[in-house]
């Protein structure tokens, strides 16, 4: 095929209907700017160098004045008539309205006659505009089809019939009667009789019906006679306006070919309504069927009225005044055709109508204004015409400006006045669909799409279609449905011409005859059976996201193309948000799964048993755990963002900076002692404190990671677990030497007594012997104290109650507390604290720590005794007000021998002792001391079972 093919296809009808509008426009103001001859309305003859009256037009001038058949004129006014020339001649110089002075002879009488000359009746300029202005409409709709669908055979004969529409509408001779005033004539001549077999050929083939006869091969040889009649008519003109008799006949027999034009004119717009009517019960789609009725209503609209009120008149030569507008209507005939070529959907019929009425309307509205403007002006300036004209015409032109504000009005009317309770539905729609956006759920942003949709319109069943899965073709399923009563909706399948075409943008009407021969036969039947017929993509970034699929109005009617454009309309909102929605879905997703992620970090986190910080490159907090709150008694609220200065100490932060100086890349300090928590719950604690550089995905260091590892109670445990090792070296050595050095001290005692008892008590010697058995009995003291450390009690235990241990022990002591001006406080549980043990071993513990009260008080002060019991265990703190324990020695307070007091105040063992007491009761001695501020000592032991108690109790 020639590359020019498609192009002439194109070009060839544009140029054409080009070339005619611009000549019908030239008709137009030929027609406009002529200025009418004066007749008289006699036709005059030459005979024997005379000029006589051959007949006379009825209700002419010449009839008026009395002129009769034979007179012979020989003046008009002052001009010398010799010829019919000189008729014409004069008569052109003269204005219709002039009084004309005729010299006649009749019967050998001169006789001098008065005429009033009329305008000569050429063209009747109200009918002529019109017509000219559906022909130029005509002719543009026939090229808008043609450009349209190029490939489309029914479209070419559609153009060809829309020229013979206009060369009958919009040319006509305008009475100069030069050669482009006869090419009008012909024009418009051969235009009126190839119209007739154009639209009866036209009405055989469209629309395509099955088992059409005009499809045989039978019909085919047969077609070309439809022109013949308009051939012979053509030539008939033709011989006799070139080479036929001349005189009357010539009028006659053009008359009769005129004749004869309008005849075959009405046979064939009867002729080819009846076939359309016929093959209204031959076609079996009901869309079909329906955009046919639509045809013929509209060519009824258009050739009825002119066939019936004009034509027939015109051959029985009885024409009704103004019947000849009715010519104005055929142009309804093309509209019709065209509205069925270029969608198929002759319920577009509807919406011609409304527009047809809108343009009415419009029209209507500006020739009132024009006529009554000029009718006010010719009031109030006068009969000053011209002037009148163009005050008229410019006050209709200013109209004209906001001629689409009435346009949109009246469409608003005419649309409320159609649909009534829709209409106000159908102008939600459209807001309904902008504010589509704001829904970034999809499946509500779906449901709520398609009710909205099948409500406005009202459909019996819609669909919203999404790409299942992600492929190359897409398939499509429904995600919301309505009108399906449950049954399942149909998917469709990827690689289907029906996907292909929603994938490449194109709406898809099952009932169309051209989309339909596209789809295979078994899948329109599906389609049907589904009860889906339309289908809109839904289009953003030219790309299908989504289909819209519809069924049939009540009572089985298809979607008009008004329907159509407003489903489109939401198609191209909803695209956008179903797009909006789909992306904020995966949004979504992609920001649970982060959060998930996160939050599962944030609890690894938290979970951690050792205390985590995270700060950036200017010490700033930006990650505090919760085991870090209880470590530094610092609430991550009031830690975040603060600098380490202000929540460490200073020797912290100064050993923080070091280390991150010297160890770029991270290291581990280990029995860093911190200072923890907040007002009474202070104390320090010992850490192993690691860093490590904190750096983001590209490996930018953007902080530090600081690690808190508490170890004190590690720390205590291992210091215990030294101690007891010490303890048990400590009590193997005791009890060798206790044994050792027992041997000789009972000597010593025994022979310094038998001494004693023979001294004389004056004698000085005497006093040297009992110091002597003194120094004894405080060395075997010290070794007995060196036996029971060494030696567990094999004693049986039993509940002992702390609180009277504790009475027991003041009691006692309560004769040296007062003279050394000790104040005692008691804050004793309710009811009696019972731990397992035995009480004398738990008396000289508490002995022993009283004992120490008391001589680190030397000026007095007070002793606070409080005991507790929490579920299992027992709880006794002993506190003083004493000068305290410098922290260097406070590692050594329970070794043996180890005493800060004075020469012969004390023998180190106190301490010990009660330790080890404290170990075998199964308890634990923690000390607190403050130089200056006092000691506390916090003994916790085991409570006593219940059954015990009560056996004690007993």
């Amino acid at each position: 095929m020639s590359p020019l093919r498609p192009i002439l296809r194109v070009a060839l009808p544009v140029a054409v209907a080009a070339v005619f509008v611009c000549l019908a426009v030239v008709n137009v103001a030929l027609v406009k700017t002529f200025k009418t001859e004066a007749d008289d309305g006699v036709l005059w003859k030459s005979r024997f160098a005379e000029v006589y009256a051959h007949e006379l037009a009825q209700g002419s001038a010449g009839e008026h004045a009395g002129v009769q058949k034979g007179d012979v004129l020989f003046k008009i006014d002052d001009a010398i008539i010799d010829s019919t020339t000189d008729v014409v001649e004069t008569l052109h110089r003269m204005e219709p309205g002039h009084l004309a002075h005729y010299l006649i002879k009749r019967s050998g009488v001169e006789q001098l006659l008065t005429l009033e000359l009329q305008p000569l009746p050429l063209v009747r300029h109200g009918l002529y505009f019109s017509l000219a202005f559906v022909g130029i409409l005509t002719i543009i709709v026939g090229g808008a089809v043609r450009l349209r669908r190029p490939n489309d055979p029914a479209t070419l004969h559609f153009f060809w019939l829309t020229v013979a529409f206009f060369g009958a509408m919009a040319f006509t001779p305008s009475g100069r009667y030069d050669k482009l005033d006869y090419f009008f004539e012909w024009a418009d001549f051969v235009a009126r009789v190839a119209l007739p077999p154009l639209f009866l050929h036209f009405a055989l083939v469209f629309p395509d019906r099955p088992n059409a006869w005009v499809r045989t091969d039978a019909a085919r040889p047969m077609l070309p006679l439809l022109y013949l009649p308009a051939l012979l008519l053509a030539g008939g003109r033709i011989v006799v306006m070139t080479g036929g008799p001349r005189g009357p006949q010539t009028t006659e027999f053009l008359l009769r070919i005129e004749t004869m034009a309008y005849l075959y004119l009405a046979l064939c717009l009867i002729g080819g309504l009846g076939l359309m009517i016929r093959a209204l019960g031959r076609l079996r789609s009901v869309t079909a069927r329906r955009q046919l009725r639509w045809i013929v209503w509209g060519s009824s609209v258009g050739a009825v009225p002119f066939v019936v009120l004009y034509i027939v008149p015109l051959l029985f030569m009885t024409l009704p005044p103004h019947t000849e507008y009715t010519a104005v209507l055929l142009g309804c005939i093309p509209l019709a055709f065209a509205s069925a070529i270029v969608r198929y959907r002759l319920m577009d019929i509807e919406v011609i109508i409304k527009k047809g009425l809108v343009v009415a309307a419009v029209m209507l509205l500006l020739a009132i204004i024009y006529g009554g403007t000029l009718q006010v002006l010719n009031l109030v300036i006068g009969a000053d015409s011209e002037r009148s004209s163009y005050w008229a015409l410019m006050a209709t032109l200013v109209v004209a400006l906001v001629t689409p504000w009435l346009w949109t009005a009246i469409q608003a009317a005419l649309d409320r006045l159609y649909y009534r309770d829709r209409y106000d539905y159908r102008r939600a729609l459209v807001s309904f669909a902008r504010d589509l956006n704001s829904d970034l759920d999809l499946q509500r942003l779906s449901f709520r799409l398609v009710e909205r949709v099948r409500e406005t319109l009202g459909i019996d069943r819609i669909a919203l279609y999404l790409p299942a899965a992600a492929g190359e073709p897409p398939r499509f399923a429904a995600v919301a449905s309505d009108g399906f009563n449950g049954a399942p909706v149909r998917v469709i399948d990827a690689g289907t011409s029906l996907s292909d075409r929603l994938v490449a943008g194109q709406t898809v009407v099952i009932d169309d005859p051209a989309p339909g021969r596209r789809l295979l036969p078994e899948d329109i039947a599906a389609w049907r059976e589904t009860g889906l017929f339309s289908f809109v993509p839904c289009i953003s970034k030219d790309a299908t996201i989504a289909a819209i699929a519809a069924g049939r109005r009540p009572h089985g009617e298809p979607l008009s193309s008004e329907d159509m454009g407003l489903l489109g309309a939401v198609a191209a909102q909803a695209a956008t948000a179903l797009e909006n929605a789909r992306l904020y879905g995966q949004l979504h997703d992609k920001a649970t799964e982060v959060e998930r992620l996160r939050q599962f970090g944030d609890s690894v986190v938290e979970s951690l048993t050792d205390g985590l910080v995270v700060v950036d490159l200017d010490d700033r907090v930006l990650r505090w755990n919760r085991r870090m709150e209880a470590l530094v008694g610092v609430p991550r609220g009031k830690a975040l963002n603060r600098r380490l200065g202000a929540i460490f100490a200073r020797a912290v932060v100064e050993t923080l900076q070091a280390v991150r100086r010297e160890s770029p890349d991270g290291t581990t300090l280990y029995r860093v002692p911190l200072e923890m928590g907040q007002g009474e719950h202070k104390r320090t604690a010992l850490v192993n404190l690691a860093v490590s550089p904190f750096k983001t995905g590209d490996a930018a260091h953007a902080g530090w990671i600081i690690v808190l590892e508490d170890i004190t109670d590690r720390a205590n445990l291992e210091e215990q677990l030294r101690l007891s090792e010490k303890m048990a070296a400590i009590g193997l050595l005791a009890a060798g030497v206790a044994h050792e050095v027992n041997t000789p001290l009972t000597g010593i005692s025994s022979f310094t007594q038998m001494l004693l008892e023979r001294a004389d008590p004056a004698d000085p010697k005497t006093q040297i012997l009992e110091k002597i058995e003194r120094q004894t009995f405080r060395a075997n003291k010290i070794v007995n104290s060196l036996l029971n450390l060494a030696r567990p009690s094999s004693n049986e235990t039993a509940p002992v109650d702390l609180n009277v241990v504790v009475n027991d022990v003041l009691s006692l002591l309560e004769h040296q507390f007062r003279i050394s001006h000790i104040q005692v406080r008691k804050e004793l549980a309710s009811p009696a604290v019972f731990v397992r043990g035995m009480e004398y071993k738990l008396q000289q513990v508490f002995l022993n720590l009283f004992l120490n009260a008391r001589d680190a008080m030397p000026k007095g002060g007070w002793v606070s005794i409080t005991t507790t019991l929490n579920d299992d265990e027992a709880t006794c703190e002993v506190a003083d007000t004493g000068g305290g324990i410098p922290p260097e020695h406070l590692a050594r307070i329970y070794d043996p021998f180890f005493t800060t007091k004075a020469i012969g105040r004390g023998t180190g063992l106190g301490l010990s002792i009660t330790y080890g007491i404290v170990r075998e009761h199964h308890g634990t001695i923690d000390c607190e001391s403050s130089v200056g501020q006092g000691t506390r000592f916090t003994l916790r032991f085991p409570s006593a079972p219940a059954e015990r108690l009560a056996r004690a109790a007993q």
